[in-house]
């Protein structure tokens, strides 16, 4: 978990309040009339296509979504087809959610809460999946761990300890920032309460008000500025406030290198200790949220009434909790792949990654051996606006771009907005180590508690091809997992405009250049695809 895929849509916020104050279907080809020219979609969405844009079509919408909703309507109607077992490896995951609960994998072989490792697997109670971390949440940046363990033969060393510098300056600069706008906004809610008499007050109230003194006066232009940017003032104390948590967080956690998170008492540095983590597999804590939001997208309940709809619908979710409030270890990345394929997955979704990988063997091994043993593994591309041909992003699958099997999909992150933005601003690219991309920008998706939310990042958008996988491997499962990245690639809609690559209106590449296949994921044209393979 990299530093940069945190608190967006805070960062965002602040910034511009800164500023303010920053079958026998035919495949589809691009819609040349919706795509290369006029109309492109120039309302805004509606609010349930911004639940939903994900799943629409980029033909009939002029929205770069994965068909989804087609491919169920004119291709999948009512075909259940054979249930897939999707291994999400991420944060802890609320198998207990409304929208969730009834597609979570369960272990028929281990008798539960019996303290026995009934299927003689090495895992006791591993009931729904497992917990690689017990009962640690916190966790240091993979560079700090290496400055950590004083290792200055690593070649890396003094770029760790240069970055350590430049990080903690940049999140103490930030934090500096948002302590001040917290002060400011706090002063200018309590001055509007006290103004209005009400501490629900709205901003037709807040412009109503007559009054000469100076601090009113400046709450007023402070509630306006907020509302140009979309939100109340009572909303940008909340943003604020997680802002801040998020920043402590990194400060007081990810760049300490006092800090100790691990908790389960393994040796790190050796993949045969395997005997460690629990059978817990839900989050610990409420913001422990990035899991449950990757399950939902890939597997939510479809037209229950509920919250949101996931991409495949005969799936079980096997919950593999690996990543922390930081960066996740290898070993536990190693293992939770070796785990998700000895137990019967058949797509793998790790939306995760980090620059620093000291044991990226054991993890591309892994990775191999799914593909020996015919299992999918989508992987989040990251948020480092970067080209990952350049530099390095772990998880890969190849040691200098050969790699090391073929059942490994990189997914970069689009918007809803399609056009010279389409491409997320955060998104990595790269023309030999992405594979494809999707949504992944204010995707809808559930949450701990019954909640639901928008997130965006890669670790959004590789979900809904974990998704397109398990829906391809259902319905028509005598495909190989070689196939199924196949198909998934050639299937998408090749795109030729030109894009902002990496949120630099000065940085314009054509789309195609950004991806091995230059093209988005398309659910109905996969589908399509798949039923022509002999």
């Amino acid at each position: 978990m990299n530093l940069s895929r945190r608190t967006y849509g805070s960062l965002l916020f602040v910034a511009t309040l800164m500023i303010g104050c920053g079958s026998t279907a035919d495949i589809l080809s691009t819609p040349i009339e919706n795509i290369d020219t006029s109309p492109l979609k120039v309302m805004d969405l509606t609010e349930a296509e911004k639940k939903n844009w994900g799943h629409l079509d980029l033909e009939r919408d002029t929205i770069p979504g994965m068909a989804v909703d087609r491919a169920y309507s004119e291709i999948i109607k009512g075909k259940k087809g054979q249930k897939v077992i999707v291994a999400v490896i991420d944060s802890g995951i609320d198998i207990d959610h409304e929208d969730l609960d009834d597609v979570i994998w369960t272990n028929k072989d281990e008798i539960p809460n019996n303290g026995k490792d009934d299927d003689k697997n090495g895992y006791v109670d591993d009931v729904h999946g497992w917990n690689f971390l017990g009962d640690a949440y916190n966790e240091q940046l993979e560079y700090v761990r290496l400055l950590v363990s004083g290792d200055t033969s690593n070649p890396r060393y003094q770029e760790a300890q240069k970055q350590l510098e430049d990080d903690y300056n940049l999140w103490t600069s930030r934090k500096t920032q948002y302590d001040q706008i917290a002060q400011a906004v706090n002063n200018a809610d309590k001055a509007l309460v006290k103004a209005t008499g009400k501490e629900d007050y709205t901003l037709e109230e807040v412009n109503q008000i007559k009054s000469e003194d100076q601090n009113v006066i400046q709450a007023v232009q402070i509630a306006n500025n907020i509302s140009a940017n979309g939100l109340t003032l009572q909303e940008a104390k909340k943003e604020i406030e997680s802002g801040l948590v998020s920043i402590n967080e990194s400060l007081n956690y990810n760049l300490n290198k006092d800090f100790r998170g691990r908790k389960t008492n393994d040796d790190i540095n050796d993949i045969t200790d395997t005997s460690y983590g629990n059978g817990n597999v839900k989050h610990m804590v409420k913001d422990e949220s990035h899991g449950t939001h990757v399950a939902g997208i890939i597997a939510a309940e479809r037209n229950n009434g509920l919250g949101a709809n996931g991409v495949a619908n005969n799936v079980e979710i096997m919950a593999l909790r690996v990543v922390p409030n930081g960066d996740e270890y290898d070993k536990d990345v190693a293992l939770a792949i070796r785990y998700a394929v000895d137990n019967g997955a058949k797509v793998i979704n790790g939306s995760f990654g980090k620059s620093y990988s000291p044991h990226s063997a054991w993890v591309r091994d892994a990775i191999k051996y799914a593909g020996d043993n015919d299992v999918v593994f989508v992987h989040a591309a990251g948020n480092d606006s970067k080209n990952v041909d350049v530099e390095p992003n772990f998880p890969d699958d190849n040691v200098n771009f050969v790699e090391v099997s073929d059942n490994y999909i990189r997914v970069g992150s689009l918007t809803e907005n399609y056009g010279s933005k389409m491409v997320s601003g955060f998104s990595n690219y790269g023309k030999k180590n992405v594979d494809v991309f999707a949504p992944g920008s204010s995707v809808y998706s559930t949450t701990p508690e019954n909640e639901y939310d928008f997130k965006g990042g890669t670790s959004m958008a590789a979900p809904g091809v974990a998704g397109i996988a398990a829906l391809l491997r259902s319905q028509y499962p005598n495909l190989t997992a070689t196939q199924v990245k196949q198909v998934i690639m050639d299937s998408g809609l090749p795109l030729t405009t030109k894009v902002v690559v990496g949120g630099d209106a000065s940085n314009v590449k054509p789309f195609s250049d950004l991806s091995k296949s230059g093209r988005i994921a398309n659910a109905y044209n996969a589908l399509i695809m798949a039923s022509k393979i002999k």
